[in-house]
Parts: structure tokens; C-alpha cells; sequence
């Protein structure tokens, strides 16, 4: 939209008393060239780190995989098994039930983006340390600048704590919408506890229901 059309439309609704607009501008193939070559190279610093020991113990860094473009973005805590064999995050047995909850309302995975907190894994899935947790935040910060999701739902106890605050906790938080200004973050339980507790399921559905709802879905 050339600057003069924009000055006219902005008087017009002006003249009509309207003192507040919502406008959404979609992002340009160029735009979304430059956040997919931000992204690649983001990946190949992730690659070359050696801020903590996990780079020794892992066979794959997992960067995070998905749209470039997502409004919804996931944020899981690390890698497990199956993601440090592939690389990729979400790839195992609660990736797939991840996938078949996506699919059940309507969110395709090839539509979101997904990353972890820490890019590599931690040594029999261990819960991360704080000194890992400390070094890969950059990564995860620099993914959401340039992803600029809409929504962010946060995968358990580490994500949550991640980007809501370490005195949150799940049982507290879950069924919450949190305002971040620039998004809106929904915490909800990891897919993997899911596989452990059935009965969670209906309100992980529940949790992307919401999300679509904030997505104008």
C-alpha cells in the first residue's frame, strides 16, 4: 500500500470519528526471505555452540523446525531421544500424540512452529540446569524476535518457567492467558506427561482451542 492510499484511508475513518484502527499487514516474500535467512544462520550459531557441556553428550543439535511465518509458535523444555537422533524436536512418541491433538482441532503442524528451550539433549533426559537453561535463552529469544508468533504455548514445567517467570508453576498457571504485548502465552502440560496421564488430554484440547480462538480461527 503506497503511503498516500494509507493517509487517505487513515482521514477518511478520521473524519468518521474513529480514533483507533487495528491494522494487520501481512508479511512480503522478501520479508519472509530475510526471516527464513535470519533463521538459517541463527541455526548455524546453534551449531557452533560450546557455552555449556551439552554440545558433548548430544548426537544432534534440535534448532526447531516449522514455519518461519507461524503465529503460533511452541516452546517445549529439550530434546529427547528420538529429536537427538533426527534433529528435528517433537519427533518421538509425544511429538505424535502432539501431532494427533494439533490435527483433532484443526491446526496442521506444517502451520506452526515448534522449538525447545535448550537445543541439545540433556543426558538421559535429565530436567535441564540452570546454567544450560542460561546459555541457549539467547537462541530461543532471537527465534521468537524473529518468528513474532502471535501465540506461544509453553510445553511444561521448564518452558513455562522459561518465559513466564521461574515462580510459575503449572498447576497454578494452566487455564490462564497470559498478555505478553507482543503475544499471547498459554501454559498447558507437556505432551509427554499426556502420554503418562490420559485423562489430561481433554484439557490439553481444551488449551489449543483457545489458542485458536486467539489465532481468529
Amino acid at each position: 500500500m503506497k503511503e498516500n492510499q494509507l493517509s487517505n484511508i487513515l482521514n477518511f475513518y478520521k473524519d468518521l470519528g474513529v480514533e483507533y484502527l487495528n491494522i494487520k499487514f501481512k508479511k512480503t516474500t522478501e520479508t519472509q526471505k530475510n526471516v527464513e535467512a535470519e533463521l538459517e544462520k541463527l541455526k548455524k550459531a546453534v551449531e557452533n555452540c560450546k557455552a555449556c557441556d551439552l554440545h558433548k553428550t548430544k548426537k544432534n543439535y534440535v534448532f526447531g523446525d516449522g514455519n518461519p511465518n507461524a503465529q503460533l509458535m511452541f516452546i517445549g523444555e529439550a530434546p529427547g531421544a528420538s529429536e537427538d537422533e533426527q534433529g528435528l524436536p517433537f519427533v518421538g512418541r509425544a511429538g505424535q500424540l502432539l501431532n494427533e491433538l494439533l490435527k483433532e482441532v484443526g491446526i496442521a503442524r506444517k502451520d506452526v512452529y515448534i522449538a525447545n528451550c535448550l537445543k541439545c539433549r540433556p543426558p538421559n533426559n535429565r530436567d535441564p540446569q540452570e546454567n544450560e537453561l542460561k546459555a541457549c535463552r539467547p537462541f530461543l529469544d532471537k527465534q521468537m524476535e524473529l518468528i513474532k508468533p502471535k501465540v506461544i504455548i509453553t510445553l511444561g514445567r521448564f518452558a513455562l518457567m522459561q518465559i513466564l517467570g521461574n515462580d510459575k508453576k503449572i498447576t497454578q498457571t494452566r487455564g490462564l492467558i497470559f498478555d505478553k504485548k507482543t503475544y499471547i502465552a498459554i501454559p498447558t502440560y507437556h505432551p509427554a506427561y499426556l502420554l503418562r496421564n490420559p485423562k489430561a488430554i481433554e484439557i490439553f484440547l481444551n488449551d489449543l482451542k483457545t489458542a485458536k480462538q486467539y489465532l481468529g480461527g
